[in-house]
């Protein structure tokens, strides 16, 4: 059953369209022949649609519409307008109206009309759940295994998804705990607003409060302009505080206080600005440790740990290896352009058999690397792979059989590396697992060694 609201100072309008929609099976009616009474009956009821005469005194229809959207956003409208004033009913359905009607109008045309939104309304209702469902699948698409322990992060990830709670995960380096963030926000009834995430470790501590929590102009030097922070571009979805440990302890009673108040002053402001944001924290720490170092508040922990996770080490779900392995193959054969790469039994067996200190990404960055080094092969063999700290044993050689320091271990590994990824820096780094910052520091070292070093890309 649809309700309706037919608003409009003429009593011969109102009666007609009152007499249309009674005789057709599923609707209900209500009439205001103005503005104001129409906005008193949208405060106190709930209706589905509002066809509302563009031209009244006191309220006009946009006025209408726009006071009736503050109270209820998604609350449909059809303006009745009149041949002279269709440029102003254009701007209504800039403002939201779902669509216009001239005057005069036939029944049969103005149900048709009210027929189409409701159908609008219904695949609106059909993409969401269809997006939904994408984004379900999408989580067994990042997150990769198929051992107990990780079917008990799914069992996780389903029972929290939709709660608003705040969830702590915790984790070794590179277990992938931003990809179950990833998954919980995707499943949540916030899945189409923001997520956005944030390295705590990797904030200035001068610049903590501004980044969370906005400034405005003028707060402090080169303070140019007003500046939402991320509590506010997150409103409606989901921030990530990654590695939250590593707050500074000023910052974290300020944290605390708008996850129990849910608002935010930007610096330099004493307004308050109120904030929906679900919380997602992650650390690599012994969290306890850190509580008892006097490095994090106890208070904020509890605030934040109402769903803890435990994300497993790689070494305790080596049944994953061999999926995850040709998941990373399949992803990176496209972006290098090969057709056909597989994985010699050998060199899987010895993966399987590997301590592996940084994880999933560990792999994952072995994995790219092999697939470089192994050119037009079609199997990755042991050869490909560095599985010590030593660089790989390559078929050209270069490498293969020489004594030299570990720096120049490392110097002529970098230095392929560049050349692999035709001198791309950032590749580079990610391939080498080190940032940006340190590889430019290492070559502008080799170049003060005489070294000739390529230039960035």
């Amino acid at each position: 059953m649809f309700n309706l609201l037919v608003v409009d100072d003429e009593y011969s309008i109102r009666s007609i369209l009152k007499e249309a929609f009674e005789e057709e099976e599923g609707y209900e009616i209500e009439l205001a022949e103005c503005g104001k009474e129409a906005l008193d009956l949208i405060k106190n009821n709930e209706f589905d649609l509002v066809i509302t005469d563009l031209v009244m005194d006191e309220l006009d229809g946009i006025e209408l519409m726009e006071e009736s959207k503050s109270i209820e956003e998604n609350l449909g409208f059809i303006i009745i307008t009149a041949y002279g004033t269709i440029k102003t009913a254009v701007k209504a359905l800039k403002k939201g109206a779902y669509d216009f009607i001239t005057k005069p109008f036939s029944i049969s045309h103005i149900r048709s009309r009210v027929e189409r939104y409701f159908e609008y309304e219904g695949l609106k209702e059909e993409n969401k759940k269809l997006k939904k469902k994408l984004s379900q699948e999408k989580r067994y698409d990042q997150i990769v295994g198929k051992s107990e322990e990780v079917k008990e992060i799914y069992n996780k990830i389903d029972l929290v998804a939709e709660a608003n709670a705040p969830v702590f995960l915790q984790g070794e380096s590179g277990t992938g705990k931003e990809l179950i963030a990833q998954a919980i926000h995707d499943n949540s009834n916030r899945a189409d607003e923001p997520f956005l995430k944030v390295n705590c470790s990797a904030i200035p501590e001068t610049l903590f409060e501004s980044t969370l929590f906005g400034h405005e102009k003028g707060a402090f030097t080169h303070a140019i302009k007003t500046k939402k922070g991320l509590f506010e571009e997150a409103d409606g979805g989901t921030l990530l505080l990654d590695e939250i440990s590593e707050t500074p302890p000023p910052m974290q009673a300020k944290l605390l206080r708008v996850l129990q108040e849910e608002v935010i002053s930007r610096v330099g402001s004493a307004e308050e600005i109120p904030v929906d944001v679900r919380i997602i924290a992650t650390t690599n720490r012994d969290i306890q440790k850190r509580i008892e170092e006097d490095q994090f508040r106890s208070d904020l922990f509890f605030r934040l740990n109402v769903f803890p996770i435990e994300v497993p080490p790689l070494r305790h779900r080596i049944e994953d290896i061999p999926v995850l392995v040709n998941h990373f193959i399949e992803k990176f054969k496209p972006k290098y352009g090969y057709e056909d790469k597989t994985i010699d039994q050998k060199a899987l067996d010895e993966l399987m058999n590997k301590r592996w200190p940084g994880n999933v990404r560990q792999l994952e960055n072995l994995v790219e690397r092999a697939i470089l080094y192994s050119g037009n092969e079609e199997k990755l063999k042991l050869k490909h792979f560095s599985l010590e700290t030593e660089p790989l044993k390559s078929s050209d050689n270069s490498l293969e059989n020489e004594v030299m320091t570990i720096d120049e271990m490392e110097r002529k590994l970098i230095l392929r590396t560049l050349k692999k990824t035709d001198n791309n820096r950032t590749k580079a780094a990610e391939l080498l697992d080190i940032s940006v910052r340190t590889l430019r520091n290492k070559l502008n070292k080799y170049e003060e060694m005489g070294i000739e070093v390529p230039s960035a890309r």
